[in-house]
């Protein structure tokens, strides 16, 4: 097995520089180690063989003739297939947009081929982004690498799964109520949740327009917040983007220094309801953070046992109303039209044919909570609800630096384990959700495993608005300090798959 795939992105850069690898020799070993193993995974929906050997020969041309290439030019990555991407299929993980290829790039995939990086394929997801364990994929589930047999989080389960077994060094997620930095925690990764507005959306499939946030995903920190620099900015195309200056992410990675600073535990987001093992590596995190020189006070944001009501009332009425652009008239599937039946006929067939239950449950959830006479009652309550959670944030961050919590309160679950009940699937999301409600910047990195099952954990930490680089900052000095600690990455710790 190739070496190659067990880099990082930073250190294979360094090697092409030095001319001691190309570009197409690091490409084609991914490519290889997709083909070897991802019949297991199922990480990939789409893989661009063509294409991605294509780019990394160009980024080699480019290098050879002594041009200013990006950080990380010359490194292939996983894209979610959420976003639309050229001359590449773009399904959502549904039937209603089965082969649909975009006839334009969304601007995170420009900035992602202008900066160089070989796009390796499309990773699976849950159906429109609906799901915390990506096993609501229409195309079916993905597995995850430390055990087959469990889920490998959601709704981006096939990026984390990807760099989990070293089927590629870096990859894009989107988070609308944690699916970056839930499915980073299940499978011992790095995910970022960039502040709402620092990453474009323009060519984004939207599922909740107020929530849905692209981030980066990698294997150790350094690693994202090099993509994070290179994907984020201004964007006029999006009217939510922030036109201000992106924070260095890069060099707060490189620093990691916590001495000095104050650090809330979240007291909402721990204890009862957390599998015991997550809870003693937090704890050890925590201890941790006090040894390097950071003040731990415990915070209250007593408003956040709510987040989870508001958030699936909120998403599920964005939801309905983002996704009734596809009726089987305009474009994606069309059922039942046999020119024998009317419109709403062919309209009703195609959502029934092509959407899954849990995007057909949200739908009618969403549709009923914006119904006349139930408005107020119900999505403008999660309004009211989500405001507070605003507050809850601001007077923590008038009193700390950063909080951390755990990122999920239990390790990765077996596969099918939850499909029967949709409400302890979505409790998954109780610690990430309430980051995306006040738009907020969230990241999720590994503290080790569950003693009970041997299981990655995550710690999540959350910053101000456009604070994003002080996540980089506290989480390389985590990292650096359980390197030290475990003699090496934490996938060395892992089985044959996820440890290559």
């Amino acid at each position: 097995m190739s070496d190659l795939i067990r880099m990082n992105a930073s250190d294979l850069v360094e090697a092409m520089n030095a001319g001691q690898v190309s570009s197409v020799e690091i490409t084609q070993a991914h490519l290889d180690r997709i083909a070897a193993v991802d019949g297991d995974v199922h990480a990939f929906l789409h893989v661009d063989s063509k294409g991605a050997l294509d780019a990394a020969a160009a980024v080699d041309a480019q290098r050879a003739d002594g041009q200013n290439l990006s950080a990380l030019a010359g490194v292939p990555l996983g894209l979610k297939d959420i976003l639309a991407s050229k001359g590449l299929p773009t399904t959502c993980g549904s039937k209603m947009l089965e082969g649909w290829i975009p006839p334009y790039d969304a601007t995170v995939v420009t900035k992602l081929r202008d900066a160089g990086i070989p796009i390796l394929g499309k990773t699976n997801m849950d159906e429109f982004a609906m799901g915390s364990s990506t096993e609501h994929s229409a195309y079916g589930p993905t597995h995850n690498p430390w055990d087959l047999e469990r889920i490998p989080g959601g709704s981006g389960g096939g990026s984390s799964a990807c760099l989990a077994a070293f089927e590629a060094p870096l990859a894009i997620g989107s988070d609308t109520g944690g699916s970056i930095r839930q499915p980073a925690a299940v499978t011992g990764t790095v995910g970022v949740k960039p502040t709402y507005g620092g990453v474009s959306r323009y060519g984004v499939v939207a599922l909740a327009s107020s929530l849905d946030q692209v981030g980066p995903c990698a294997r150790n920190v350094l690693d994202t917040a090099l993509l994070h620099s290179v994907i984020a900015g201004h964007d006029p195309r999006d009217s939510t983007s922030i036109n201000k200056p992106v924070p260095d992410v890069v060099g707060a990675a490189r620093r990691g220094d916590v001495k000095g600073m104050k650090i809330g535990v979240v007291r909402e987001l721990s204890g009862e309801g957390f599998q015991a093992g997550v809870q003693t590596r937090f704890d050890e995190t925590v201890t941790l953070l006090e040894g390097l020189g950071a003040e731990v006070v415990e915070v209250s944001c007593p408003n956040f046992p709510h987040a989870l009501a508001a958030y699936y009332l909120i998403l599920p009425s964005e939801c309905s109303s983002n996704l009734a652009k596809f009726d089987g008239i305009r474009f994606g599937l069309r059922v039942g039209d046999d020119g024998s039946k009317s419109v709403e006929q062919v309209m009703s067939e195609t959502r029934a044919a092509g959407f899954g239950p849990e995007v057909i449950r949200r739908i009618m959830l969403g549709t009923y909570a914006l119904s006349a006479g139930y408005y107020d009652a119900y999505y403008g309550q999660a309004q009211k609800i989500r405001t507070l959670i605003a507050q809850d944030f601001a007077k923590a961050f008038a009193q700390v630096d950063v909080l951390i919590s755990p990122t999920a309160p239990t390790t990765a679950f077996k596969i099918g384990e939850k499909m029967a009940d949709p409400v302890s699937m979505y409790l998954n999301d109780v610690a990430t959700i309430p980051v995306n409600l006040a738009g907020l910047p969230g990241m999720s990195l590994p503290i080790g495993l569950a003693p009970e099952d041997n299981l990655p954990v995550g710690l999540q930490i959350m910053a101000p608005a456009m604070a994003d680089d002080r996540l980089y900052n506290v989480g390389a000095a985590i990292e650096r300090e359980l390197l030290s600690k475990w003699g090496g990455p934490i996938w060395a710790q892992a089985p044959e798959l996820a440890g290559a």
